[in-house]
């Protein structure tokens, strides 16, 4: 459903992504773990299509990101780390005219807002314009508006940012419905526990590469005396000051 192939980018003589191959099955939640400026939110630009790959190609569903950019970002969604509303649109108002752009029917949208916003318990202040919205508020509006036409592939890159304990849960339990429903899931987080309670498999990058992925428990097959994801990332990722640290681990 959503496959990097040897994705590089450089910017300039820094490269920030090397040689980067994952591969994401439909009904499948993937964490995207690493340390600031390992390149977690470089590949997740990538795929949404805001930058170009210097390497490499992204496929969502089949559809080049480069060359059929269209039909990749019709069945994908993207939640950036930085909730970005119109400050002059309502939440009601920025959800009907994120529906538009997928191109739902009147009537789908209405239908999706409010089952959005009930969801995100988001009714009592849908109708105040977004300049008012708390972090959080602006978070499950965002959220909502990426799962709004239904799409196949979701990239969301740090969920949890600014949510309260009850949001963080619907959060949760929505991404993991999704994956139920056959979504594929790419979720960069720092949020360590949240990774270890959904994700089917977990990624850990640095300094722009794979160093390791699978599930949970063939993660911690590598590194035995760990309790915790926590204990495990950090000991996996201690000695990785330069790609050549790296342990031989699979890359796709």
């Amino acid at each position: 459903m959503l496959c990097i192939e040897h994705l590089t980018k450089r910017f300039g003589p820094k490269t920030a992504v090397d040689d980067l191959s994952i591969e994401i099955a439909a009904g499948e939640l993937y964490a995207f773990l690493g340390h600031n400026g390992a390149g977690k939110t470089t590949t997740i630009k990538c795929v949404a299509g805001l930058l170009r790959p210097s390497g490499g190609r992204v496929r969502v569903d089949g559809h080049d990101v480069s060359t059929e950019p269209l039909a990749a970002k019709a069945v994908l969604s993207y939640v950036p780390d930085q909730p970005y509303l119109y400050e002059k649109l309502s939440g009601r108002e920025f959800l009907g005219f994120v529906g538009r752009l997928y191109g739902m029917t009147p009537a789908a949208c209405e239908d999706g807002i409010a089952e959005m916003l009930r969801l995100f318990e988001a009714e009592a202040w849908a109708d105040d314009l977004a300049e008012n919205y708390s972090h959080g508020m602006r978070q499950r509006i965002v959220i909502s508006a990426a799962l709004l036409h239904d799409p196949k592939v979701i990239v969301i890159d740090e969920p949890m940012v600014g949510l309260d304990p009850r949001s963080a849960r619907t959060v949760k339990q929505v991404l993991r419905q999704r994956v139920e429903d056959g979504c594929a899931i790419l979720m960069s987080t720092h949020t360590l526990s949240v990774a270890e309670e959904v994700a089917d498999r977990i990624g850990i990058i640095e300094n722009g590469r794979l160093l390791v992925e699978g599930t949970y428990a063939e993660l911690r097959r590598t590194v035995p005396s760990s309790e915790r994801l926590e204990d495990l990332f950090i000991e996996l990722t201690n000695g990785a000051a330069s790609p050549a640290a790296a342990p031989s681990a699979p890359e796709s």
